[in-house]
């Protein structure tokens, strides 16, 4: 289906959301404190349906520097949808000597390295209150029984030990993390985490269950998507202002948004993390709930002058297309935004942005586009982005810019589904 016919299907789709999940995750309430724990007890067929995982945060992995061991880690990040029964994943992709994760406790943050008191809660793997994960994988928590709300400041503590070579996360969280020697990942104060840094180490992903109903969008892309010149620890990469977009519209089932850019990722070459086209498993793929795949990426790869042809990013766009489609997911693009004033900025560079987002617009291959180069380009010199958007380099966009960009996405184009190899409106 062109993306011209799948807007005119999608303008006319109404859905109806069905969420209830606005309690926080605390031990304190009456009704947290008597959730049952998840046991073999058999449920009939339509109540397994009525609900399932759905990730509701996500950053990429990538290789760090050497991890110390016995050393806990006090992680932030902002959850998109609300659900039930959260877990954490932990991966060890890019080590290369198993760790240990000795403690691992998820609550509220407070302020800083404070959390909400009685909000600290211990979460277990398989049973057992630590894991170790070879090099190379990954690891889910079990689900932690009770309610957590769209948009908190969710904290993920971990005590590590073990931990020896390169280690696994994600180096611009552009978040305030902490970390301190020793285990105090069970401390909601904040007196011993004496290390602010600004990684997430070894944590990927968060899910939440919720109604089948519901889904998550995956935004692929690179220090853009990653939030380089936004705010830090104001939350304020264009896909948070997209996640807030989607909690308050009533149009649309996609509430998740897991935000999967790496600042200087390219699509078609490994170097600042691995190629979009061969982290597209890992990163989006394998994150459950999600129907749809927001694709940003190109800019690192036309502005390296490595000789890559309109054609060459065609064929790994239509790549990465192809494996979502195959997967049951939409696929929404987005143009490639004006980078003129950026030091690496010449004519040939921008022959072929002009060429891919050509390509982008007009194909037909993508399900939908967002034209974030129209909304973002200064209209009296359009190879260069409007001063009111620029944070400062010609290339990243400030805070407002950001809005502007998930203000451009059309909620109603990332409720599409992917069948049998292209994408059609939700019923």
């Amino acid at each position: 289906m062109s993306a011209a016919s799948y807007r005119r299907r999608a303008a006319g789709v109404v859905s109806a959301l069905i969420l209830a999940v606005c309690g926080p995750l605390t031990v304190s309430s009456a009704a947290q404190a008597q959730a049952p724990v998840p046991t073999d007890t058999a449920v009939t067929p339509a109540a397994a349906r009525s609900k399932h995982s759905v990730v509701t945060w996500g950053a990429s992995a990538d290789r760090q520097g050497a991890g110390p061991a016995d050393r806990s880690y006090r992680l932030i990040v902002r959850t998109s949808v609300g659900g039930t029964n959260m877990r954490i994943r932990l991966s060890n992709a890019f080590g290369d000597h198993p760790v240990t994760f000795a403690n691992a406790y998820a609550g509220l943050q407070k302020q800083g390295a404070e959390l909400v008191h009685g909000s600290n809660r211990k979460l277990s793997f398989g049973g057992a209150a630590s894991v170790t994960v070879p090099a190379g994988k990954t690891v889910l928590s079990d689900p932690l029984p009770g309610k957590l709300a769209a948009q908190s400041n969710l904290v993920v503590s971990l005590y590590v030990t073990g931990a020896q070579g390169p280690t696994t996360g994600h180096g611009m969280a552009m978040q305030t993390n902490y970390a301190t020697a020793g285990n105090h990942a069970a401390e909601e104060g904040a007196a011993n985490w004496t290390d602010p840094m600004g990684t997430w180490y070894w944590l990927d992903a968060v899910d939440v269950e919720t109604s089948t109903a519901v889904s998550s969008v995956v935004a692929l892309g690179d220090s853009i998507t990653d939030g380089w010149a936004s705010t830090t620890d104001g939350n304020r990469r264009w896909p948070d202002y997209l996640a807030r977009r989607l909690q308050a519209a009533s149009g649309t089932t996609v509430k998740g948004v897991a935000n999967e850019g790496i600042s200087g990722n390219k699509v078609l070459a490994d170097g600042a993390g691995e190629a979009a086209l061969n982290r597209l498993q890992r990163d989006v793929l394998s994150q459950p709930g999600v129907s749809t795949v927001f694709l940003f990426e190109g800019i690192n790869d036309i502005k390296a002058h490595t000789g890559v042809t309109v054609d060459d990013m065609i064929a790994g766009y239509q790549q990465i297309i192809d494996r979502a489609h195959t997967a049951g997911k939409c696929v929404v693009g987005a143009t490639v935004m004006p980078f003129k004033g950026w030091y690496e900025y010449d004519d040939a560079s921008e022959a072929v942005r002009q060429g891919v987002n050509d390509w982008i617009r007009n194909s037909g291959a993508l399900d939908a586009v967002t034209d974030f180069d129209k909304i973002t380009r200064n209209p009296y010199e359009q190879q260069r982005i409007l001063p009111f958007f620029d944070g400062g380099d010609h290339l990243h966009p400030n805070d407002k810019g950001m809005q502007a960009m998930a203000d451009a996405v059309d909620l109603k184009a990332l409720g599409c589904r992917a069948t049998g190899g292209s994408a059609t409106a939700r019923d």
